[in-house]
């Protein structure tokens, strides 16, 4: 604050008090990079709410702002419609499921088992769509535009990628035409249990993640038998 002498001269400032201190210049455009960053990510949160809850139809960019508590004008800075944030969740998705199945390709098979594997990945796996509805409402749920079910292209390689690493793993005899199979019904049975397991009670989560990695493992064992 400004405290003026002998009346409102403006600008006068008394030696008591001092403007505040500014960042190096090369420090300013790190904040504006970081409180971006921060403002992205609660645009996203709030756009993933809405689309949750209304169907991707419904939603307006007015109702992601209005849940992230800005003006449109702030959102419009980041996204330009609604198509441009749907293809940054479905990014951010990706990335963040490709996260929790990167431990697969460092497993040993010589000392964890794939249901040893499975009963602990799967669990933060199931979390994190819980928590993000709005990935099974866009890109997997198939209630969204087709346009908009496109953005799952890549979301979708990655975690048949995945898959299949998991396979090769467990299964280095597997014939590469089997492999692509086996790999490509796991991640179809994994999208048709997803819907269940993120509607379902709390309480019920737990046996139904347990079915879930019951069906990958008997499906496997199947895969190297026959």
């Amino acid at each position: 604050m400004l405290a003026f002498v002998n009346g409102p001269t403006i600008g006068k400032v008394t030696a008591e008090t001092s403007s505040p201190v500014e960042p190096p210049a090369t420090e300013r455009p790190k904040r504006r990079q970081a409180r971006g960053e921060r403002r992205i990510a609660q645009l996203l949160e709030a756009a993933g709410q809405v689309f949750a809850e209304s169907g991707y139809a419904a939603t307006t960019t007015n109702a992601i702002a209005a849940r992230a508590g800005v003006s449109p004008g702030s959102l419009y800075q980041y996204f330009p419609n609604k198509d441009a944030i749907a293809a940054a969740l479905a990014e951010y998705y990706a990335d963040n499921l490709d996260a929790l199945l990167a431990p697969f390709a460092v497993l040993d098979p010589s000392v964890v088992t794939l249901e040893q594997a499975l009963a602990v990945s799967l669990g933060p796996i199931v979390e994190f769509h819980r928590v993000n509805p709005a990935c099974i409402v866009l890109f997997v749920g198939g209630s969204a535009p087709g346009h908009v079910m496109d953005l799952q292209a890549p979301l979708m390689a990655r975690t048949h990628q995945r898959i299949t690493a998991l396979l090769t793993l467990y299964g280095p005899d597997l014939p590469a035409t089997r492999l692509e199979l086996g790999a490509t019904v796991m991640l179809a049975a994994y999208k048709g249990v997803l819907p269940l397991l993120v509607e379902a009670p709390e309480e019920q989560v737990p046996a139904l993640t347990q079915q879930l990695q019951d069906l990958f493992v008997g499906y496997f064992e199947r895969l190297l038998t026959v």
